[in-house]
């Protein structure tokens, strides 16, 4: 046991565009926030920078005094319209498991609103140690500390951020807006194509512990 390393292993995870593919869910809500408010939205836009807050995206439909009540209405329709519109992303499960079968604790850790991202997770059966929403970029440090995570695994150069911030290693997987040169010349220690490669990278990374 002495090649294991003296921090148990905890790995972060982030959920939208890392874990789930969240596109056709938010496009259905925001199409459905657009027909409510009788505001032009451009759904098929707004799916391509996912990662940031929702109010950093509101804010170019709205006025500023509009965000703070509009965010409430989408966080209010997202369950009925978002959750089963929403798949998995190749390898997310096994990610996590792969996790697991090491002894390691898992943690979601992600911008979106914490009840519904609890509700992504339960509705497709994948079961983090725990999960920790509305944290964005240098944010995430905090709940990556709390939990000890060593490793945080995202898509996005926020994610990468987040994870030097915590002192963690930073994995990134080119599942969403950002392609896999913008993710290593931000910084990522690992870049990944998507999640099915986690679990080898989990072993040689654990093998040299």
């Amino acid at each position: 046991m002495a090649h294991m390393t003296s921090r148990p292993l905890t790995v972060g995870f982030d959920l939208d565009m890392t874990l789930i593919d969240s596109r056709p869910g938010i496009r259905a809500c925001y199409q459905a926030l657009s027909e409510r408010t009788g505001t032009y939205i451009d759904a098929d836009l707004a799916v391509t920078r996912l990662g940031p807050p929702l109010a950093d995206e509101l804010v170019n439909w709205f006025p500023a005094e509009q965000v703070a009540p509009m965010s409430e209405l989408y966080r209010e329709m997202y369950p009925m319209i978002a959750i089963t519109a929403t798949p998995a992303l190749p390898g997310a499960r096994e990610a996590i498991d792969a996790v697991r079968e090491a002894g390691g604790r898992t943690i979601v850790v992600t911008a979106k609103y914490e009840p519904n991202a609890k509700l992504h997770l339960a509705h497709l059966g994948i079961e983090p140690d725990a999960v920790v929403g509305d944290l964005w970029a240098e944010e995430k440090a905090r709940a990556l500390r709390e939990h000890g995570a060593g490793v945080y695994v995202g898509d996005h150069v926020g994610d990468i951020r987040g994870a030097r911030t915590a002192g963690a290693l930073s994995v990134a997987v080119a599942t969403g807006p950002c392609d896999a040169e913008e993710l290593r010349a931000a910084g990522a220690d690992v870049v990944l194509t998507d999640l099915t490669e986690l679990p080898a990278w989990l072993t040689e990374y654990r093998r040299a512990a």
